[in-house]
């Protein structure tokens, strides 16, 4: 599997590539999330980290089936899931980070969301119909996840001193990632050309506003811009990527082809 996908990614298929970059986004994250499962701080945040991880799931098979329907030799779904290496996924970078604590979660989810809404609401108008039709489905659940995590950096924010101070230590350590989300290959710059990949200087320009307004209301400061961490989308990846995939194919690998 690993080799096929290096294969199709050397033969410059730029439509997958870009799809599986935005399936695995949603796997990564979704992956990660679930990590809260029994550790939530109330079990109403449970069940909306829960929940919004099957969102993200949904998504990101969304994607995939559309690589599977376009190239036959990827098999299925699952199989590109849980039969990759690590070099093989293209998520960015912020999706793979750790969760910390909650305050670290929620600010990694909320700079995510706000590009993932944007990028979307763009995919909308795609020139590519399937494209167009995930787009659309899967907007309406991030707009919420969007209003869902705005709301408790605003929350944690302007809360207590110390929700404070851990907030805006959580934004300053994951700002890092975050110039990748508006990075462009020459890849996505040709289907941009296109007029099927999204425009990330037109998204980024409307996502620093949108951030900015929050992190005001919050009461805290935007980071200073100092270093970026890239690769994601090339298949480079920090090491929290490593450990979390040992464990989510963990039972995939131990029993290839199972089904419920």
């Amino acid at each position: 599997m690993t080799q096929l996908l290096t294969s199709i990614n050397n033969d410059h298929d730029a439509l997958n590539t870009y799809i599986l970059r935005m399936a695995d986004n949603g796997l990564i994250l979704g992956q990660r999330l679930c990590e809260w499962c029994a550790n939530a701080p109330v079990l109403e945040e449970e069940t909306a980290l829960m929940n919004t991880s099957l969102d993200l799931f949904g998504q990101a098979r969304n994607w995939l089936n559309y690589a599977v329907d376009r190239d036959q030799r990827l098999q299925d779904c699952d199989a590109i899931a849980m039969l990759r290496d690590e070099r093989s996924y293209l998520n960015l970078l912020i999706c793979e980070q750790d969760n910390g604590h909650f305050a670290d979660t929620m600010a990694r989810h909320y700079l995510f969301d706000v590009w993932h809404r944007l990028t979307l609401e763009e995919l909308c108008h795609s020139h590519d119909e399937t494209i167009a039709a995930i787009a659309a489905k899967s907007v309406l659940e991030v707009r919420y996840h969007e209003q869902r995590s705005r709301n408790w950096v605003l929350r944690l924010g302007d809360g207590t001193q110390l929700s404070h101070e851990r907030m805006q230590t959580a934004i300053n350590n994951i700002w890092p990632y975050v110039a990748e989300m508006f990075d462009q290959d020459q890849l996505e710059m040709e289907l941009m050309a296109q007029g099927i990949a999204a425009d990330q200087t037109i998204i980024a320009k409307q996502w620093h506003d949108l951030v900015a307004q929050t992190l005001i209301e919050a009461t805290l400061k935007t980071p200073p811009e100092s270093y970026n961490q890239m690769g994601g989308k090339q298949g480079l990846h920090t090491e929290s990527l490593g450990i979390m995939l040992a464990e989510m194919q963990s039972l995939y690998r131990a029993h290839p082809g199972a089904t419920w």
